[in-house]
């Protein structure tokens, strides 16, 4: 008589079972993963600004004085025929782009306008992109007047201060521009402004000290169309408003042109946004900070006593 071998197998009880566990490990794991990427992604955007601290101390250590945004007659205009190149344009070559420089004819008088220059302002630079930002990815638009126009994006921009003519904001008005406005536009108490080549700034004028003065934060491009390194006029951002107004997620939301609302500054880290310090340091700092504080911290020479935890 021969002995019959019985089949080994699962249940369809026990698949379940074993398929249940699996979901659970993965639903597990995941956030874990989530976070580890996510600080993966804020280590390299902190490097980052670091790369760009050091770009503007050795510009500075070069020329002995602060890189400017291009303004030839110290009144603004948003046209591509105009010259109006960035402070992160005059960095490039001390961060490893002085091919970039040199191609978009910035150390030449009268230097190349964007239009005549449009394959380099559009270029996409690591370093100024963070990496938890998927929206930067990619060139954008300039202006919705110049369609064709392409401008490389950035999520770090200078700090222009604590002045903004926005009541809604409660902005500081201690500064008058050159065109008689009061937003920092043109006339700043911070670090950059769009139209700070009519100053020269050094490292000896920051009277409130260089570990005090926030030179450098994170924006989103998705939120605000002012974030190409190219442009002066896309590359500074004002304390005035809060940090993270206008993220995903968060009320209000601005519409990302609503530029009276959102030229500020915002990030996808969870809780804050990495901040690059006047003495080349970097922060993280918390959108918990009181506004006061915010504010003291972006000015240049306001004499406040500032604490940024």
């Amino acid at each position: 008589m021969t002995a019959t071998r019985r089949r080994v197998g699962f249940t369809m009880i026990e698949l379940l079972v074993v398929i249940a566990i699996i979901a659970i490990l993965i639903g597990l794991l995941l956030p874990a993963v989530q976070k580890v990427r996510e600080a993966a992604a804020r280590m390299t955007c902190t490097n980052n600004i670091k790369q760009i601290g050091l770009g503007v101390h050795n510009f500075h250590d070069v020329n002995l004085f602060m890189p400017q945004n291009v303004t030839p007659t110290g009144n603004w205009s948003d046209q591509t025929n105009d010259v109006f190149w960035s402070w992160l344009s005059a960095i490039l070559p001390h961060i490893e782009q002085g091919n970039l420089y040199t191609q978009g004819g910035l150390g030449n008088t009268p230097q190349l306008t964007f239009k005549v220059a449009k394959t380099v302002a559009g270029t996409q630079i690591k370093t100024f992109l963070c990496p938890s930002d998927s929206s930067s990815n990619q060139a954008r638009t300039d202006r919705a007047a110049f369609p064709n126009f392409l401008a490389g994006s950035t999520n770090y921009k200078g700090v222009a201060g604590s002045n903004w003519d926005g009541a809604s904001w409660g902005g500081v008005y201690t500064v008058v521009g050159v065109n008689g406005d009061k937003n920092g536009l043109d006339n700043g108490d911070g670090t950059f402004f769009r139209a700070d080549s009519k100053r020269k700034m050094t490292l000896v004028n920051m009277k409130d000290g260089t570990s005090n003065i926030l030179m450098v934060g994170e924006d989103l491009p998705s939120q605000n169309i002012h974030c190409s390194w190219p442009n002066a006029n896309h590359s500074t951002g004002t304390c005035a408003i809060p940090l993270n107004t206008s993220i995903p997620g968060k009320t209000p939301l601005y519409p990302a042109a609503d530029w009276f609302n959102v030229y500020s500054f915002r990030s996808l880290h969870t809780g804050g946004a990495n901040f690059g310090l006047a003495d080349g340091s970097v922060r993280f700092v918390r959108d918990s900070i009181a506004i006061d504080q915010y504010r003291a911290a972006a000015t240049i020479n306001g004499g406040e006593v500032v604490t940024l935890d």
